[in-house]
């Protein structure tokens, strides 16, 4: 059985027999699963009306636990973006009801970015539904598969937290 990678390297071999082009069998399937991954998330968050930088905001909230709310500043290093985006996030989000802004009581001059009940069900749904069909994604492996998987990416994926501080 081959995949269209097993035909791309063999291409390469066959034109740059002087190259190692071993890496490709690996990264370019990461690659395009990544795309079929994004595919598929892009399609849920769309069943629910949602934006993949909204679901990531308003993921981040949920996992902080109740009352899920984070300080702005929390919500930029969960979510990797600039303090001027994650203004215009948060602003969007409270305009469509799914956030509030609530005075922070251990800093008078800082704000709580807070789920509201409308954010916190749209996004526990979506959630559920992401889960569902990455669920279905990995059928085809066993569950010591995927735990082997997930190990030899995470593996690969450390040294590139490290770079971004996010160990």
């Amino acid at each position: 059985m081959q995949d269209e990678v097993d035909r791309l390297v063999e291409a390469w071999r066959t034109e740059r027999p002087d190259l190692d082009v071993q890496p490709l069998s690996v990264l370019s399937r990461v690659s395009r699963l990544a795309r079929h991954l994004d595919r598929a998330r892009r399609a849920v968050f769309a069943e629910h009306e949602l934006e993949s930088w909204e679901f990531d905001v308003l993921t981040a909230l949920r996992r902080a636990g109740e009352p899920y709310q984070l300080s702005p500043g929390r919500l930029l290093r969960a979510t990797l973006v600039t303090s001027g985006t994650m203004t215009n996030r948060i602003d969007r989000l409270a305009a469509a009801g799914m956030v509030q802004r609530h005075p922070d009581p251990a800093d008078k001059r800082g704000v709580l970015v807070r789920l509201t009940g409308a954010g916190l069900t749209r996004v526990d749904a979506a959630f559920a539904d992401l889960l569902h069909r990455e669920h279905a994604i990995l059928d085809a492996l066993t569950g010591d598969e995927r735990e082997t998987l997930a190990g030899l990416l995470r593996t690969l994926l450390i040294p590139f937290d490290d770079l971004d501080g996010n160990r």
